[in-house]
């Protein structure tokens, strides 16, 4: 007899491998690539800015004319003033000082040359004296730090206080000409002397100035510009540093 069949268990099931899950890309890469995206759409952002300012200023051109002109006259007046500084640093630092003897003792060409150099100490480099036959009544021209013009007249008297006072004559032949025939801003007599009652009160009315003997012990002195001794001075016609 044959044997009996043996039965067979039924094999278990092989599994199968488990398979494995793909990994998600790591916090830091995700990180870094949410930079470059927004790197990136703030660069798109900003290039098409500048390409619709650039386009608006083409279609309107002419700001960029204003604009460079107020650069421009920025600039120009910024170099002014440190150029006006310098020179009034440079006249201060000569030191030049006179005493009322001093002035007394010249002769009234020197005065007029004195008279030119204090303007010129004050920041007025372009003073000139044009004294003599036929000034019409300018002695001594400048143009001071704030644009204005200066027309003065002098009048030196050797005996100083004790000489013939300057009287109201003097001041209609200034009056009739500083503007008129030299353009001036600011009239002035100056003299080492004695002015007249009658004389200060047509200055005055007329708008003239006078520097007398007191007034131009101080000037001489030094210690203050002639435009900050007088009074009703017109105003700048630029603005500088000192204004």
């Amino acid at each position: 007899m044959s044997s009996p069949t043996r039965k067979r268990r039924p094999t278990a099931a092989r599994r199968s491998p488990a398979r494995r899950r793909p990994r998600r890309p790591g916090k830091r890469r995700q990180r870094a690539d949410d930079r470059l995206i927004a790197f990136l759409v703030a660069a798109a952002l900003a290039v098409a800015l500048v390409v619709a300012i650039v386009n608006w200023l083409l279609a309107h051109w002419w700001i960029l004319i204003v604009l460079g002109a107020l650069a421009v006259l920025a600039g120009g007046g910024w170099l002014y003033q440190q150029q006006q500084k310098a020179r009034w640093e440079a006249v201060r630092a000569q030191g030049l000082r006179y005493e009322l003897s001093q002035l007394d003792a010249l002769h009234h060409s020197g005065f007029e040359d004195a008279v030119r150099g204090l303007m010129r100490r004050d920041g007025c480099p372009n003073a000139v004296r044009v004294g003599g036959g036929g000034d019409l009544g300018a002695d001594v021209k400048a143009t001071d730090p704030y644009g204005r013009h200066w027309v003065i007249q002098c009048k030196h008297r050797r005996n100083g206080i004790a000489g013939s006072p300057v009287g109201t004559p003097d001041l209609q032949v200034l009056n009739g000409t500083a503007r008129q025939v030299h353009g001036a801003d600011v009239a002035v007599i100056v003299t080492n002397g004695r002015v007249t009652a009658p004389a200060v009160a047509f200055a005055k009315q007329q708008r003239l100035h006078v520097v007398d003997r007191h007034t131009l012990a101080v000037w001489a002195a030094g210690s203050r510009p002639v435009w900050e001794l007088l009074r009703a001075v017109p105003p700048p016609r630029r603005p500088t540093a000192h204004s």
